[in-house]
């Protein structure tokens, strides 16, 4: 069985096509699918997803591009739904300097909130981080106090040093999705992170794996990445399988 660790079947793209994609999902091996949020709706969203989806899981939060909606009320609400028994994570939170959606001051404050209110609720966190790393690697340093249970850098983009960094200070997993079948350098990265602490995303409807660029993305295409995954680490796609699973579900906190 695969997981992808980090997908977003409420999208507008993907979300009216729900049974369809889920059950391709089914068909490739995919297992479990964990969807990520972005704002308050979409938590909501996420939440009502995996109520009605035995195999879907939701995280829950607010993306920097949306760091200008939070709030005290949107906090309380977040703690509100993060009782809901398929909550497995806050996220997805952290930096976006790339289009800078919401204004950077904001991001940070945001961000900081959110990660002491993952302690509050013993949650772990996915953090988003994007031409970004400088100012993130400060907020983390401030804040390692709240950042005990676990941590997940969700489509990785960052240097293998940074990666060696974050193995270092953070109890931190690292997920790649289908950046891995066109992006160079990638095998460097990854040499530097422990197997065991390998993660495989879709970002869906985002990042599609070659041959499939140019339309939507969905978790069946988690085999796919699976295959590039096994390529760059000179292992086997059945090794991906067992050990990005085997993360997942302790990442995660998933019994199945």
């Amino acid at each position: 069985m695969f997981i992808d660790a980090h997908a977003h079947l409420d999208d507008p793209i993907l979300s009216e096509r729900e049974q369809e994609i889920v059950n391709a999902a089914k068909e490739a091996g995919v297992g479990v699918i964990v969807n990520a949020s972005s704002d308050l709706p979409s938590s909501e969203a996420s939440v009502a997803l995996a109520a009605r989806r035995e195999n879907v899981y939701a995280v829950i939060g607010v993306h920097p591009h949306e760091a200008k909606t939070y709030s005290d009320e949107v906090e309380k609400r977040l703690v509100a739904l993060s009782k809901e028994k398929k909550v497995v994570a806050l996220g997805e939170i952290g930096l976006d300097y790339h289009y800078d959606l919401s204004p950077r001051e904001t991001q940070k404050a945001v961000l900081e909130r959110e990660i002491r209110l993952a302690d509050e609720l013993s949650l772990p966190v996915v953090f988003h981080v994007r031409e970004a790393y400088e100012d993130f690697n400060a907020i983390i340093e401030r804040n390692l106090r709240y950042l005990t249970h676990g941590c997940l850098l969700h489509c990785y983009g960052g240097s293998a040093e940074l990666a060696k960094y974050y193995s270092k200070t953070l109890d931190a997993y690292f997920s790649f999705g289908g950046v891995l079948t066109f992006a160079k350098h990638k095998e460097q990265v990854l040499q530097v992170i422990p197997q065991n602490r390998l993660l495989l995303e879709t970002d869906c409807p985002y990042m599609t794996p070659v041959p499939f660029r140019g339309t939507p993305n969905e978790p069946k295409h988690i085999p796919i990445i699976a295959e590039k995954m096994a390529a760059l680490c000179g292992t086997s796609i059945e090794e991906i399988e067992r050990v990005t699973t085997e993360n997942a579900l302790r990442f995660y906190r998933i019994q199945v």
